[in-house]
């Protein structure tokens, strides 16, 4: 079996397998495949070993190319900013690690989020660079991830997911719908949006099912049970703008709202409460629940 290349402060190493050209160099090819980063960061990571064969040998600025290479690179982000907020561990051992993440911290690198994300915090507190998350939520969402620790075991673990297996149970914070008769079913046929990032309810048979239930009624806000049927991305979002009660400090849905980088005044109140599902190895079932509190 193909190893993986090393994590690097945490980081794992994305891969291109260099497409037909006729590019010179390995380097002239990763140049103008993304021309979004200098060719003197390439030549900065290269001589860092930040870009490396199958076999872990460092590829230099004068590495002939060849369709089909496999490159391996650890993407940098200049000025990358700190996120203040903490995870917890709530849980770990052979297997698996399930973490509390708090808002704002993306799983996994995205954008210009590398090195500042759960996955690569939890890799640098356990030492542990097998770790990889099994499923995501949103950088905005907080609550629970689960992570497996073991690469022998985590197919049966990944298979909970597709296969529906596992219960997500979801609280939010938004206003009162005070007209609907709760607990509710909200289905719709969710499609790709514009810009790129969003989604949005289209005409067709439904793709997407949320249960939703009322945990608290406020004078304004009411405090919502959100249980995912499937799994759209942002469903739970936009299934509670679609019913007129958008959640609290969204900035997506059913608007755009432009915040600055670094503005952490306004979290989402939307939070990942509770994790079951009966133990694909063990047989046991299993239960976890975020120590994270919504603000209302």
């Amino acid at each position: 079996m193909r190893s993986r290349p090393p994590a690097i402060d945490g980081l794992t190493a994305s891969t291109l397998q260099l497409p037909p050209g006729a590019w010179p160099t390995v380097l002239d090819c990763l140049c103008e495949r993304f021309p979004a980063v200098a060719r003197s960061q390439w030549l900065a990571r290269m001589a860092r070993g930040r870009v490396i064969d199958n076999a872990g040998n460092r590829l230099t600025p004068e590495t002939p190319y060849r369709v089909g290479l496999e490159v391996h690179y650890y993407r940098e982000v200049a000025d990358e900013p700190l996120i203040p907020f903490d995870e917890v561990i709530l849980h770990a051992d052979a297997d698996l690690l399930v973490a509390d993440k708090p808002h704002f911290l993306p799983v996994a690198p995205a954008g210009a989020h590398v090195h500042e994300t759960l996955l690569g915090r939890l890799i640098r507190r356990t030492g542990n660079h097998a770790l990889a998350p099994l499923h995501r939520i949103d950088r905005d969402t907080a609550g629970l991830v689960l992570f497996s620790t073991n690469p022998d075991t985590r197919a049966r673990y990944q298979a909970l997911f597709p296969e529906r297996r596992i219960e997500k149970g979801y609280e939010a914070i938004a206003p009162a719908l005070p007209d609907v008769g709760f607990p509710c079913v909200h289905s719709s046929r969710m499609v790709a949006g514009a810009p790129f990032f969003r989604m949005q309810e289209s005409d067709g048979p439904a793709n997407s099912e949320t249960r939703i239930d009322v945990v608290a009624r406020g004078e304004v806000h009411w405090r919502y049970a959100l249980t995912p049927l499937t799994g759209r991305k942002h469903q739970l979002r936009v299934h509670m703008a679609a019913m007129g009660a958008p959640i609290v400090n969204d900035a997506i849905y059913p608007s755009l709202l432009h915040r600055a980088t670094g503005d952490y005044s306004a979290p989402l109140q939307l939070l990942a409460k509770r994790l079951s599902f009966i133990d694909p190895l063990s047989g046991i079932e299993r239960s976890f629940t975020s120590q994270l509190l919504l603000q209302g």
